[in-house]
């Protein structure tokens, strides 16, 4: 029989007020209980602590006292720690737990502790699909684990709903991972020499937002910013900034906004060298909120560029773009 997992769930009060600096030295405290640690910035991170139980002779609720004991002491940090049997029931314990506090969910405990849980409460579930859930009268984590899956997905879509119907179940396999996500992803596209032609540039601009989008995927990442920059031919460069509504890693979305920004330059007539794709304010692709679409075009794009993905990754991520780009 497999050995029962034990994650805990931290988060580092003031985490992001303090810097990426301060984060990094509280990540330090986890690392010294366990190397799998998986980053959540700005403010949180994943445990799984299964093997080092035995190493510290302490359950997973001894050691989340000592992972808040050591961050005050060092850093005059307050964490909350939730403590469960897989990532997402350790982020709903955390949720849970006053701040300063431990939550401890046992396996035994779950179903009490989900089925009455309001549907906003399941982790990655977002106000748009709260809201179309709650007028399909499914209120409740226990009405969510009642509905067919079939259901869900016809809902929120194959993906989402899988995802929805899992959690409200308690199941969530994801490992905790200790690759540190990166902080930024980028791509450039410059021109042989100087371009006036807008549309060249916004195919080059499309170009950017397809690398970058694939990049984000691929890594499991979604961006909350788009920082796009254009080098003209005398050396100079201007660049602005978008905040998305949501974050993503879909890359029609992406792209509206990178065009938004383009608009806004009054490029017509320059001499452009390149373009300069920058994706900030980055979060796991999990910890961002599942939003049903309702829009049967809008799913037909994302199941589409899920394909797509799979021939990348077997084939090269220049093997397929958008007929726009031929």
């Amino acid at each position: 029989m497999a050995e029962q997992r034990h994650v805990l769930r931290v988060h580092f009060h003031g985490a992001d007020e303090s810097g990426a600096e301060r984060y990094e030295e509280l990540l330090g405290v986890l690392h010294q209980i366990t190397p799998r640690v998986q980053a959540l910035p700005p403010t949180d991170a994943d445990c799984d602590v299964t093997g080092a139980r035995q190493f510290f002779g302490r359950d997973a609720v001894g050691l989340g006292h000592l992972v808040r004991l050591r961050a005050a002491a060092l850093f005059g940090a307050l964490a909350t720690v939730g403590s469960a049997p897989n990532r997402s029931l350790a982020a709903m314990a955390c949720a849970a737990a006053p701040p300063g506090g431990i939550v401890h969910l046992d396996p035994a405990d779950v179903e009490g502790l989900l089925r009455p849980r309001p549907v906003a409460a399941l982790p990655g579930v977002g106000p748009v699909a709260v809201r179309e859930l709650s007028r399909l009268g499914l209120r409740t984590v226990g009405a969510l684990a009642d509905t067919p899956v079939g259901t869900l997905q016809r809902i929120l879509g194959r993906a989402q709903g899988r995802l929805v119907h899992d959690r409200s179940r308690g199941f969530d396999p994801r490992p905790v991972t200790a690759e540190a996500p990166a902080r930024t992803v980028a791509e450039e596209h410059g021109f042989p020499r100087d371009e006036l032609d807008p549309a060249r540039h916004q195919r080059a601009v499309r170009t950017v937002v397809e690398q970058v989008a694939w990049r984000l995927r691929t890594e499991q990442q979604v961006a909350g910013r788009l920082e796009l920059t254009v080098r003209y031919a005398d050396g100079s460069t201007t660049t602005r900034a978008r905040t998305l509504a949501e974050p993503t890693a879909h890359a029609p979305v992406l792209a509206r906004a990178a065009y938004g920004i383009y608009d806004s330059l009054g490029l017509q007539r320059a001499r452009v060298r390149g373009v300069h794709l920058r994706a900030g304010q980055l979060i796991p692709a999990e910890r961002a909120p599942v939003q049903g679409s309702f829009d049967r075009a809008a799913e037909g794009a994302r199941a589409l560029e899920e394909v797509a993905d799979r021939a990348r990754a077997r084939w090269g991520p220049g093997i397929i773009r958008p007929a726009r780009l031929g």
